[in-house]
């Protein structure tokens, strides 16, 4: 059952207290006294919540009773019921008692009963503020100890040991000169191809860095034209350009005191570059449309799939903001480049998409392993991990096959197993036309097989020769499963 507010009546007259009580009863626990000594006993036992109080008593008078309450009891929400409406009295009582409200004799019952809800309206909002702020007081120690939790899993989440590699790999010497550089609050300039895990690497610097409890923000700024970049970056005031219906904090200003990324920034326009050199040199941010500057704090790395120091020399990027950019240059090498790392990032990826999409997978055959990895990833990360998405959506068992495989994949894997290179698959452009046609079917006979589960009896019919035939090209070119990605590694 559902306690009601709890009222105390004070009045010297009985036949006053009775009729109060009788109209305020119906919603309320109503307490009356007849005097000030009554009105104490009853405020010590029990938890009143609003006292109504007559003000002319014998004794003491309504304006003392309630300053005493006020002192003693200062939750207690006030009202004087009076028929005197003195100026004097009325500023006296606000003062010393501070009255919540005057209600004039004679009263009407829907006035008494509006002034007792909303008294006990406040009365319970003030006790819930009071509840919160003690929470609040009591839950900052929680809650800093959650912060730092939260910012301790970040940081492992994007620690170096993340960015996924095989033992040995080459990308654990550029993860390596990478947690050097963190710590010291200098530029950074991050080379890689598309896809290579550049904005990880840049994430690492920064949760392994002196402001890993600050932002990080990333922005790529070949995506975004010249005006749109600058208004990113450094905001913009309202009324600025057209468009600007509300003022902007920039990125710039909104990672004071952490880091930004500054994606693809060979992209950026020769007068961008000026823009962004000026910040660099004065770390000043000025918002587009407005007067003055402010200063900010921002670590920036900048990463890039171009040759800036080229770019530097065809006239094409500034050399001053180059070396502003490149106090330390990492580069993260491409797929192609630490192979061995295919099989790991592979089997990573495929564990996270078997979660996401709730379908069971427990890994590649051999044969497959085999084609990934002979194969380039012009793509890198990203290519891979859309490879073994389609791998993952076409599965009918929990080992993911060879056959699944996109056929320019299984071209180059068969391509490897023809010793030939990857350039000529399509069409071999050297050597006589007898060992270039020789080149191509070897690797059609090969990709074939593959796609076909080695099922010579599919590839025969797939490719309108008999058992025999193909038994006999496959002798001829020492195509057999057993060693078909045998030099892919």
């Amino acid at each position: 059952m559902i306690r009601r507010p709890t009222l105390l009546v004070v009045d010297d007259e009985p036949r006053s207290v009775e009729v109060i009580a009788r109209v305020l009863d119906e919603e309320f626990d109503v307490f009356t006294a007849h005097d000030a000594d009554e009105a104490r006993r009853i405020l010590e036992n029990e938890w009143i919540q609003v006292i109504f109080c007559d003000q002319r008593m014998p004794g003491t008078s309504g304006v003392a009773l309630l300053t005493e309450v006020r002192e003693r009891w200062p939750d207690i929400l006030r009202i004087i019921v009076t028929g005197y409406s003195e100026p004097e009295d009325m500023i006296g009582a606000i003062s010393a008692a501070g009255i919540y409200q005057f209600i004039p004799k004679p009263w009407h019952p829907d006035q008494l009963l509006l002034a007792a809800r909303n008294a006990a309206h406040l009365f319970a909002l003030q006790r819930e503020h009071e509840r919160l702020s003690l929470e609040m007081k009591l839950s900052a120690a929680t809650a800093e100890a959650r912060l730092a939790a939260q910012r301790e899993r970040v940081a492992q989440i994007f620690h170096f040991d993340t960015l996924i590699r095989a033992p040995g790999s080459p990308l654990s010497q550029t993860c390596a000169r990478a947690a050097q550089v963190a710590t010291f609050d200098v530029p950074v300039l991050i080379h890689g191809e598309t896809g290579t895990g550049k904005e990880l690497l840049a994430r690492a610097i920064h949760y392994s860095s002196l402001r890993s409890d600050r932002p990080f923000f990333a922005v790529n700024c070949g995506a975004i034209p010249d005006d749109l970049l600058e208004s990113e970056l450094f905001g913009h005031k309202k009324g600025s350009f057209t468009g600007a219906h509300v003022t902007r904090i920039g990125l710039l200003d909104q990672a004071d005191g952490g880091t930004i990324l500054l994606d693809e920034i060979g992209d950026i326009s020769p007068a961008f570059q000026v823009k962004l050199l000026r910040f660099l040199q004065e770390g000043e941010i000025r918002p587009v449309g407005s007067n003055e500057s402010k200063r900010v704090n921002v670590r920036v790395l900048a990463a890039t799939h171009r040759d800036l120091h080229g770019e530097v020399g065809r006239g094409r990027f500034r050399e001053d903001l180059y070396y502003r950019l490149c106090a330390m240059v990492l580069t993260l090498p491409p797929l192609r480049a630490r192979r061995s790392d295919i099989p790991v990032l592979a089997q990573s990826i495929l564990d996270a998409l078997s979660a996401q999409h709730g379908k069971r997978a427990k890994g590649f055959s051999a044969e497959a392993l085999g084609c990934m990895t002979a194969y380039d990833w012009p793509g890198n990360v990203r290519e891979l991990q859309n490879e073994v998405t389609r791998m993952l959506v076409l599965a009918e068992r929990d080992v993911l096959g060879a056959d699944l495989l996109s056929p320019h994949v299984l071209r180059v894997a068969a391509a490897t197993t023809a010793k030939a290179e990857p350039e000529i698959i399509a069409l071999p452009d050297s050597g006589p036309l007898k060992d270039r046609i020789e080149r191509m079917e070897a690797s059609i006979l090969t990709e074939t097989l593959v796609r076909c589960r080695w099922n010579k009896s599919r590839a025969a019919e797939e490719l309108g020769l008999s058992r025999v035939g193909l038994r006999a090209k496959l002798d001829r070119y020492g195509i057999a499963r057993g060693a078909t990605f045998a030099n892919s590694h």
